[in-house]
């Protein structure tokens, strides 16, 4: 699978609202601007799955529908993909 650009960046993103976390975390700052930024940075993550998850899925089916195939298993391998990432 191509990672495009915008997988990239949303993790780099991601990188860097970790990187600030730990910043305020030396700072010492108050229990809940901590949890809130944790709780964004496992949102953008979980978003970042769903879209490598969904771009690998079509990729996938369209192959499988290219030669003949049934999608049906590979459809089921990305919500169990999915489902373990929660």
């Amino acid at each position: 699978m191509k990672y495009d650009d915008q997988m990239k960046n949303r993790v780099k993103r991601i990188e860097g609202q970790l990187r600030g976390i730990l910043k305020m975390m030396e700072e010492n700052k108050d229990c809940k601007d901590v949890v809130t930024q944790l709780s964004a940075s496992r949102t953008g993550i979980d978003r970042t799955i769903g879209l490598i998850v969904s771009s690998n899925l079509v990729e996938c089916v369209r192959e499988a529908n290219e030669q003949g195939q049934d999608a049906d298993e590979l459809v089921k391998q990305a919500v169990n993909l999915l489902v373990k990432s929660r």
